[in-house]
């Protein structure tokens, strides 16, 4: 099986953070590429940088769908937590295509059947909290953001500290048994946060990658 993992923003660092984390969790006989846009937002931090997104990661997914039958992927994952052009990537492809965010919160519904979302700047968590409310209407409890910029998230390792009081606080105050990651560059805190806070905490680029690999038998031909 082949994965393509599209982030929709232009940061490398970010896109080979995605690529690791969904290897990690990904059979050995899956293939896992991530790529980016050359053109668009650094970093995708409210509804403007989610709309001027969204051309560049459509075109991204039309050309893989155009390469020989041999190299086309057999999922496709939009890798940035509000699942910008979701809907329209799926009326163009005829293939499954998952977002972050959805796989995370069926994943942590399923799992824990409550869910606190910790994402990372406030003019986000409008955005989460449509999502949670289409995709999982009674699972999530709160969303809570911790004013860390992506970018910050992505390059510096001890963010992980104040990102796990603020989980630690959301289990609290919201009577929530999981935590969903809601920043794609989150994902590699997700183990050592599920360590220290003893319940299921769910990336959603590890969550889209298991869910493909199991969703692309189902719809193969």
């Amino acid at each position: 099986m082949r994965l393509l993992l599209a982030n929709p923003n232009t940061t490398a660092s970010m896109t080979r953070a995605i690529a690791a984390g969904a290897a990690a969790v990904a059979r050995a006989d899956t293939v896992v590429e991530a790529v980016n846009p050359q053109a668009g937002p650094a970093s995708i931090e409210n509804d403007d940088d989610e709309r001027r997104c969204v051309p560049g990661l459509l075109e991204l997914l039309a050309e893989a769908a155009r390469r020989p039958a041999e190299d086309r992927p057999d999922a496709y994952v939009v890798a940035c937590f509000g699942d910008p052009g979701l809907d329209e990537a799926r009326r163009m492809l005829d293939t499954p295509v998952l977002g972050i965010a959805q796989a995370a919160m069926h994943a942590a519904a399923l799992a824990a059947g409550s869910f606190s979302v910790v994402t990372s700047m406030s003019a986000t968590v409008p955005r989460a909290w449509q999502l949670a409310k289409a995709y999982t209407p009674s699972a999530c409890v709160g969303v809570h953001a911790c004013d860390i910029p992506v970018l910050r998230i992505d390059s510096d390792p001890s963010t992980i500290e104040p990102i796990g009081d603020l989980c630690a606080a959301a289990l609290t105050g919201d009577g929530s048994r999981s935590i969903v990651l809601g920043c794609a560059a989150m994902a590699r805190f997700a183990e050592p946060l599920r360590r220290r806070l003893g319940v299921p905490v769910v990336d959603g680029v590890a969550a889209a990658t298991l869910l493909a690999e199991a969703i692309v038998p189902l719809v193969s031909r």
